[in-house]
């Protein structure tokens, strides 16, 4: 059986969770199917774990256009070369175009996995402009022509039955994203978090992530402010989405600072050995996700042995058992999309009572971070999941 999967992000170019998601499937998968990958960006290695990689670069006749088109210029570069595949799966609006016009070109079965929803992301128009429109309607068409849709959690099959009510539900399947627990192994050493400003003898509060609307970054900075004196807050941060969002954000980190210690911002997405020992020496994770079809951070940080305190929204409560690996925080959401708390101030004293609870109680929130571990490794291995996604594949395959 041969698999061709579509994908924006792959190694070394991963910025997010979906990333994450193809590399891991795609090592697991490579030993037990001819996998072929064709990935958004710049030249990569051929060979991955034994899977083919290609990569594609935007067409130069679209360097000024809008990015939504950029990426239908890379889709249909992609789909030629999907000739002789039994089965394409495409994961992102990014790649479901591909997808879709593989199926259609080469007769074969479309699988997409669902990471995250356009309908649900609605601050993108803040990026794309038209372009928003453009990638809603190369979502909803992927999803509804679709052979079948992986969503990550049950909370996303929920989203995707919502958003998209022409979709079949009995096509959408529940499989969870995983985490290569061999991999995120707890590193007691003290040397990177030191080097990159961290005190290892303070309790710390570690947020790592995008600076995007859906991360929820703002209401955790606010949060920060009620902490003890003594809790280091930790922001592992990418780039933000847009200007706007990056000023704001900034200028809550500023107004922190004036008035505490302790804040400590890595402006950089870190490598994952690094990633690995700031994870170890936190006392809380903190996840304040206004929008998480599941949450991958999550699991990394539990398999370092972190206690969790992220809000109950999406597929997060489906991985962070409360009261057992973290706390949940309620959220009551607008339902225009947005995900916006009906009380941001109420939601803001909510997590900040959360991550407090946890933090004055060490021996607490390292029990909590043990039963983590646990449950990282007993129920979202990538093996269990790679299994589960070609059970899906023979599904829709011609008997």
């Amino acid at each position: 059986m041969r698999i061709d999967i579509v994908t924006k992000e792959f190694p070394p170019e991963i910025y997010g969770g979906a990333g994450v998601h193809v590399a891991e499937l795609s090592r697991v998968l490579a030993s037990k199917v001819e996998l072929r990958v064709h990935a958004f960006g710049a030249d990569r290695p051929a060979d991955f774990h034994g899977a083919t990689v290609s990569s594609y670069g935007n067409l130069p006749q679209l360097a000024s256009a809008n990015p939504a088109m950029q990426t239908l210029g890379v889709d249909l570069q992609i789909v030629p070369d999907i000739a002789g595949a039994d089965l394409v799966h495409s994961h992102t609006w990014y790649a479901n175009m591909a997808g879709h016009l593989a199926s259609l070109l080469h007769g074969i079965p479309h699988v997409l996995s669902a990471h995250s929803l356009e309908p649900l992301r609605p601050w993108k128009a803040e990026q794309l402009g038209g372009g928003y429109a453009l990638s809603s309607w190369v979502e909803k068409t992927a999803y509804e022509a679709a052979a079948a849709i992986i969503a990550v959690s049950d909370g996303m099959r929920q989203d995707i039955l919502r958003s998209y009510p022409d979709v079949d539900p009995d096509k959408v399947k529940v499989i969870h994203n995983g985490i290569d627990v061999a991999a995120w192994q707890r590193d007691e050493k003290d040397d990177v978090v030191r080097s990159l400003g961290i005190d290892p003898s303070r309790p710390s509060v570690v947020w790592v992530g995008r600076v995007t609307r859906q991360k929820g970054v703002p209401y955790l900075l606010k949060a920060a402010a009620a902490l003890p004196p003594e809790v280091q807050l930790v922001l592992c941060a990418g780039a933000a989405d847009t200007p706007e969002l990056g000023a704001e954000v900034n200028a809550l980190i500023e107004g922190l600072k004036a008035a505490r210690d302790g804040v400590v911002v890595i402006e950089r997405m870190l490598p994952r050995n690094e990633l690995i020992q700031v994870l170890s020496h936190a006392t809380v994770f903190a996840c304040p996700s206004i929008y998480e079809p599941l949450g991958i951070v999550n699991l990394e940080a539990m398999a370092c042995g972190a206690a969790v305190v992220a809000s109950a929204t999406g597929g997060i409560p489906e991985v962070v058992a409360h009261g057992e690996t973290g706390l949940l925080v309620p959220l009551e959401q607008l339902s225009d999309g947005s995900g916006t708390p009906l009380d941001p101030d109420k939601f803001v004293a909510d997590f900040a009572s959360a991550l407090i609870e946890v933090l004055k109680d060490p021996a607490r929130a390292r029990a909590m971070g043990e039963k983590g571990r646990v449950r990282a490794q007993d129920h979202f291995s990538w093996e269990s999941i790679v299994e589960q996604t070609l059970d899906v594949y023979r599904s829709v395959l011609p008997k």
